[in-house]
Formats: structure tokens, C-alpha cells, sequence
């Protein structure tokens, strides 16, 4: 490993997008958590979905900014970092970028201000409407940033230029390559999931420390509601994004599940070691044949290991396989807790099981955790490839020098460091605020015949 531009570059990429990418993976779900609460709002006229609509709009807006800014910070490098990716891809991936500040951005910026400030400027309908529509702009942002970055897991429908650049044959195929369908959902899914568990977390926080009652109970079942069954879903899109990586990047399929020879019957390699040096795992526990049944293929199937695959071209082992097992054991305990607290509603007994709510305070940051390390999974095992199979990452770099890549990366651990702590500090505060709410405050049981003030004097 060479501290050279190229690996302090992708360092401050990771850096800014491991940032970055907690903020819209946060947002995507609250934008739509909100519109559900103000729409039931509006059903049934019960305040308590007033009450968690104008608490959680506060979080909303504060992450909002600070998804937008860091995103900002990070579009920047394609031009300072990444010049020759951007010349060389510019005429396929521009184009998306653009479409996403076209259909994305300007919808979320021009019902945003309603949303946060119209409460009581605007007729109910017409602040709903306004919720609804940043709720699909967020998803319609996701979906040209997976498209794009799809495009860059699975390329396809472009050609060379004579100039050496590339230039798109079809935008309806660079759009729908082969992995967007299940990339977006796994992210959309990811997403929501991720809202949930803050939302759980929170709500189970403010039933421990018996603040805003009714609110906080309505919040913690729709949160479990949505992991009980959205998480078994999240967990079939995300092996279909597997079968679909298998077929279009079989290196990092290999280095992922820890696969170092080429055979028939891989094993699922549960925990392990990976030394890429001796090519095998150390303190291997694996379960023989039981990975090809997980990726679809018979027992006489061969299915590629990393040595088929030449030492240069293949990704980095120990990080892919990490990042993938935490991901999938965060996706477990959201397994687990969902199916907890649906046994623990049906038992009637969500209300008061004090140890899962201390569960969920705990897991609050699962979602965020998983999200993280699904992008290292993908982004990592990608390499060495900035676009899979055609462009490496070594000739994407811009042609600067190490020592001003680190200067702007350490400049950017420092501002960052202090900015999002500050705004992730706040709005932990609000957090532990808890909601607004319309239940009158418990009464003190005065001895009979006692006055108020007589009891104050002798508390005092």
C-alpha cells in the first residue's frame, strides 16, 4: 500500500460519502414517515399524529441540510480528484447527475419551504401535498444516484468515442442496467429500515424515561410494524442483489463470501481470517455446499473462486468480507427485534418490556451501521474497477500530488468533525426531548385534606 494521490484520494471520497450517505439513507425514510403521519393526521384527526409529525419534521430538516451540504462538498471532487473519471464518463454519468437535480432536487426544494414553514400558512391539504411531494422527490433522488452508480457496477449501452471517452448508445439502457432494479430497492428498503430503528430507538427511550406516552407508543408500533416486515423483505431483495452481482462481478462475489478456490459446492464461510498472501482463511467456520445453494447453483455447478481471478484484478479481500458479514448481522438483530416486538405486541406487553426497549435504544444505530458497510461492500469490492471491467481507478485519478489530496483531507476531518458533531449532537438532543403531547401531566396523590401548598412547603 503507496500513499500516493490515487489511495488519498479514494480515502477522502470514502470519507465524505461514508458522511454523506448517513444523511439521504436517514431522510428517505423520515420524508415518508412524515407524509404517512400527516396523512393519518388528517384521517382521523387525532392530534398524536400532529404531535409526531411536528417533532420529527425538526429532525427532518436538520438532516436534510446536512445531507445537502455534505453532498455539495462531495460532488466537488469529480472535478478535483477525479478529473479524468469525469472526462472519460462524463457523457454517460453527467447526464444522470442531471436529471437528478432537474426532477429531484428542484421538487424537494420547492415544496420544502411549505413543509417546514406553511404549518399555518397553508390550508391542511395543500401542506400535505407538500409533504408528499419532498417524500417522492427523496426516493426520485435515489433512484438517478443508483442509476448512475449502478451504471458503474454493470455498464452497459455505450461505446468509445475516437477521442477515447465514452459516449452513451442508449440512456434507457445506461438507466436500467442489470443491477439498478434490485440496487434501488435494496437501498430504498435500507433506508426505511434505517428511519425505523431511530424511530424505535427514540420511542423506546421516551417510554423508559416515561415522556409523551400515547406519542411515543404510537411511534414504537409503527416503527416494529415496519421492521417485522419490511426486514424479511430487505433480506430477499438483497440476495437477489446478490444472484445479480454473481453473474456481472464474480470477483467480488469470491472475495464477499471468502470463496479462494475454484470448485463446485462452495462452502458459506460464516467467520474466518482472510489472508491474501497464503490465499486462505484463517480460523475458518463454514458450512460445506451450503454457498451455492445460497447462490442459486446446483451441486455441480462450478463457481468461481478468487484464483481465477489475476492478483491485480481482484478486490480488496479482508475489507469486502468484513464489511458484508457486519452488514448482514445488522440485519439479523433488526430481524430479531422485529419479530420481538410483533411477539411482544401480540402478548400486549410492547408497552412495558423494559428490556427491549433498552434493546432498541441500543440498535437504534443498526440502520445506519448496515447502510455504511453495504456501500463498502459494493464500492470495495468493486475495485480495482471505477466502471466494472472497463476503467480502473488508477486511470481515473487526477493528476495531482499526494501532499495536496492530504492537506484537503485532513482540512475535511477537521471541519467535518466539528460541523456534523455539533448538528449529530442537536439533534440527539431533540431526540431525547421526546415529543409534544396533549396528555395532561400525571396529578401528585396529596394526603386527604392536605392543601397544595402546605405539601410544597413540607417537600421543601
Amino acid at each position: 500500500m503507496e500513499w500516493d494521490a490515487l489511495l488519498l484520494s479514494r480515502l477522502q471520497f470514502a470519507f465524505t460519502i461514508g458522511f454523506h450517505i448517513i444523511f439521504p439513507a436517514f431522510t428517505i425514510g423520515l420524508a415518508s414517515f412524515l407524509a404517512v403521519l400527516e396523512g393519518l393526521w388528517l384521517f382521523t384527526k387525532k392530534p398524536i399524529f400532529k404531535n409526531l409529525y411536528l417533532f420529527w419534521v425538526k429532525i427532518f430538516a436538520l438532516s436534510f441540510g446536512m445531507g445537502v451540504v455534505s453532498g455539495v462538498v462531495m460532488s466537488y471532487q469529480f472535478g478535483t480528484n477525479w478529473s479524468l473519471f469525469s472526462s472519460i464518463t462524463g457523457s454517460v454519468i453527467g447526464p444522470l447527475l442531471a436529471y437528478e437535480v432537474l426532477t429531484a432536487f428542484f421538487l424537494e426544494a420547492s415544496f420544502l419551504g411549505i413543509m417546514l414553514f406553511g404549518w399555518k400558512r397553508v390550508g391542511p391539504g395543500l401542506h400535505f401535498f407538500s409533504t408528499c411531494m419532498v417524500a417522492i422527490g427523496t426516493l426520485i433522488s435515489a433512484f438517478w444516484i443508483l442509476a448512475a452508480n449502478s451504471w458503474m457496477q454493470t455498464p452497459q449501452g455505450w461505446t468509445w468515442a475516437d477521442d477515447g471517452t465514452m459516449i452513451a448508445t442508449s440512456f434507457v439502457d445506461v438507466i436500467f442496467n442489470p443491477s439498478l432494479p434490485s440496487r434501488f430497492a435494496h437501498m430504498v428498503l435500507a433506508a426505511y429500515l434505517t428511519t425505523a430503528m431511530v424511530v424505535a430507538g427514540a420511542s423506546a427511550f421516551a417510554l423508559l424515561k416515561k415522556k409523551a406516552l400515547p406519542e411515543s407508543r404510537m411511534a414504537l408500533r409503527m416503527a416494529v410494524l415496519m421492521m417485522a416486515i419490511v426486514t424479511p423483505i430487505q433480506i430477499m431483495v438483497g440476495h437477489e442483489s446478490g444472484i445479480v452481482a454473481g453473474h456481472h462481478q464474480p470477483a467480488k462475489v469470491a472475495a464477499l463470501e471468502g470463496w479462494w478456490t475454484t470448485r463446485t459446492q462452495q462452502p458459506t464461510v460464516l467467520i474466518g481470517w482472510p489472508d491474501e498472501e497464503a490465499e486462505t482463511n484463517h480460523f475458518e467456520v463454514a458450512i460445506p455446499g451450503l454457498g451455492s445453494t445460497v447462490n442459486n447453483a446446483g451441486p455441480d455447478v462450478v463457481l468461481p473462486g478468487l484464483d481465477q481471478f489475476a492478483e491485480q484484478d481482484r478486490p480488496p479481500v479482508w475489507i469486502t468480507f468484513w464489511a458484508f458479514r457486519i452488514m448482514v448481522g445488522m440485519g439479523l438483530i433488526m430481524l430479531t427485534l422485529g419479530l420481538w416486538g410483533a411477539a411482544a405486541w401480540a402478548l400486549k406487553r410492547l408497552d412495558t418490556a423494559a428490556w427491549y426497549h433498552r434493546a432498541l435504544v441500543l440498535a437504534a444505530p443498526s440502520g445506519f451501521i448496515a447502510v455504511l458497510t453495504g456501500w463498502i461492500t459494493a464500492e470495495v469490492g468493486r475495485q480495482p474497477y471505477i466502471v466494472y471491467g472497463v476503467l480502473r481507478t488508477a486511470d481515473a485519478v487526477s493528476p495531482v500530488s499526494a501532499g495536496s489530496v492530504a492537506t484537503s483531507l485532513i482540512f475535511f476531518i477537521v471541519v467535518y468533525a466539528i460541523v456534523f458533531s455539533a448538528g449529530a449532537l442537536y439533534i440527539l438532543r431533540l431526540m431525547a426531548k421526546g415529543p409534544e403531547t396533549d396528555e395532561p401531566p400525571p396529578q401528585s396523590k396529596q394526603p386527604p385534606g392536605t392543601p397544595l401548598g402546605a405539601a410544597i412547603g413540607e417537600a421543601s
